[in-house]
């Protein structure tokens, strides 16, 4: 077991340099090393779904949740809905019916089983490639808030059809009715453990607890939410965005920065196991087909992956056809508009399957008629969206020309920045003012002190004001979206590089010579790291 981990993440490692260079998915690429893996002989490893619902679901969407916008999916929440609730619904009942009709033998409670699994796109691949291409951020925003709601919702359908499996009924009313109930449910144990977690503050100030509570937070807001018979899926998000939404005003700026480190480590290796995994479930999905006539599983997977592809673009449509009013923000004054055809061409891309599908559908009973069918389905349909989706979504958005305004949203950075700045050398002014009024209520020395930090930091806060007043103009003269080059500024960013790689190898030497002890260095290179983590890169 140790030897494959091993393996894995020399895989997965390997995987990462090859598509940083080709442009390639990594998420496309790892379930095709895994079904090659999967192949050879030797032992597979078997997706466990209970393993992968509970310790690798909850901290890839908290995550995720993380990193949104609670704002930003808040000024688009309709569609975001719109694709991660009622799309869901329509996709398994569509699947289910065509099930019921077309496959020989299945039931409408087994095709709306497998309809439920496939129904929730994961994001991983689509955010993956969108946010190297330029992607804009509404679209982001529209995918990333549609991958962190529709689990929710698929699994409660999942519920309700695997009951009428087994002879319980199914009940579409009854199934939207305890959707409604779980959802306000999870919300509201979401709302509860984000609150406990911002009375937990005075107990995790230092770096190492406040990471050490975030890694478990996930785990527990999904497991208070299961144990209350709530959406455990939706306690994890809504904690994640409450969480990140505030993180700015209640976590100290060293937490932040390990907890994102943290983060971004769990990721990388949770998704490339997960894809990994996905292409190792193909001998044991195969093994159940043979008990099918060929025409029965062609019809059944036709069903399936045409569903899938097919009503995701057509109900993006019929959505974007609805009057306009019903597309202006609530509120704000403002209005998002409808979706162009290109930003739905996008959209209709990027519905990507993962491994929540393969997990869910193998939470099915073994009994449940044609579940070897159901997995197959599953699979077929993760493996076209995941490798077909996921390889030609970067093309397609370069075909259609459709990028984020680089130069708008750095001009917007450097606004922020500048603005900041102004904030910062007017509270000096204020504290000025103060001694000013208030001479003699502190020791002379002391405000002489004061006096002589203030002057040098209000000329460093200047200094910034400058060059990004200068960074403001030189983005608003330019007449393309593509980023402008600044001779200035891109020599006074590698000048400042030259100097830190200079200060470390000088460290380096005092620490050779035996002047200056290993603890010492570590010190001094952290304080080198931070310095050059600030150096903006063309895109900032």
């Amino acid at each position: 077991m140790l030897l494959f981990v091993l393996a894995a993440v020399a895989v997965i490692v390997a995987v990462r340099w090859f598509a940083g260079r080709t442009g390639l998915p990594a998420a496309a690429i790892l379930p095709v090393i895994g079904i090659v893996y999967a192949l050879l002989p030797g032992q597979n490893l078997t997706l466990d779904p209970d393993i992968v619902l509970t310790f690798v679901l909850p901290p890839l969407l908290y995550s995720a949740a993380l990193d949104a916008s609670l704002l930003a999916i808040r000024r688009n929440l309709r569609i975001v809905v719109s694709l991660s609730v009622l799309l869901v619904f329509i996709t398994a009942l569509v699947i289910g019916y065509g099930f019921h009709f077309l496959v020989a033998g299945a039931t409408l409670a087994a095709g709306i089983a497998v309809g439920a699994t496939v129904a929730p796109p994961d994001p991983v691949a689509a955010l993956a490639v969108g946010r190297r291409v330029g992607l804009p951020p509404r679209l982001v925003t529209i995918i990333q808030g549609e991958g962190l709601l529709n689990d929710a919702t698929a699994l409660t359908i999942l519920s309700f059809a695997a009951a009428a499996v087994l002879g319980e009924g199914f009940s579409a009313p009854a199934a939207a009715g305890r959707f409604v109930v779980a959802a306000a449910g999870g919300a509201a144990v979401g709302a509860a453990v984000a609150y406990a977690l911002r009375l937990l503050r005075p107990l995790t100030r230092d770096p190492m607890s406040a990471n050490a509570v975030s890694l478990a937070t996930p785990f527990g807001a999904y497991l208070l939410g299961e144990h209350l018979h709530v959406s455990g899926v939706l306690a994890v998000v809504v904690t994640g965005l409450v969480v990140g939404h505030h993180a700015p005003r209640t976590a100290s700026g060293a937490s932040r920065l390990q907890t994102s480190a943290v983060w971004r480590l769990v990721d990388f290796l949770l998704e490339g196991f997960v894809f990994l995994l996905i292409g190792q479930q193909l001998p044991a999905v195969i093994r159940g087909l043979r008990q099918y006539g060929t025409s029965t599983v062609v019809t059944a997977v036709a069903v399936s992956v045409g569903s899938v592809l097919l009503i995701r673009p057509l109900w993006l449509l019929l959505t974007q056809s609805l009057p306009r009013s019903l597309h202006s923000r609530l509120g704000t004054g403002q209005h998002e508009g409808r979706l162009s055809g290109r930003e739905v061409t996008v959209l209709s891309w990027a519905g990507t399957r993962g491994v929540i599908s393969l997990a869910a559908v193998f939470t099915l009973p073994r009994i449940t008629p044609d579940r070897d069918l159901l997995l197959f389905c599953t699979f077929a349909v993760v493996l076209v969206t995941l490798v077909g989706q996921g390889l030609t979504f970067a093309p397609l958005v370069r075909l259609l020309g459709l990028r984020a305004d680089q130069v708008d949203e750095a001009r917007l950075r450097n606004e922020a920045r500048a603005a900041s700045v102004r904030a910062a050398l007017d509270r000096l002014d204020d504290l000025d003012r103060e001694r000013r009024e208030d001479p003699g209520h502190r020791d002379a020395d002391l405000d002489a002190a004061d006096a002589e930090a203030t002057d040098a930091m209000r000329d460093l806060l200047n200094q910034r004001l400058a060059r990004y007043q200068g960074r403001i103009d030189l983005l608003q003269s330019a007449e393309s979206p593509e980023m402008p080059v600044s001779p200035q500024y891109e020599a006074g960013v590698r000048i400042r590089r030259v100097a830190m790689e200079a200060q470390r190898e000088e460290l380096l030497r005092w620490r050779d010579s035996g002047t200056l002890p290993d603890e010492g260095l570590r010190v001094l290179e952290r304080e080198l790291d931070h310095e050059e983590r600030l150096l903006p890169d063309r895109r900032k």
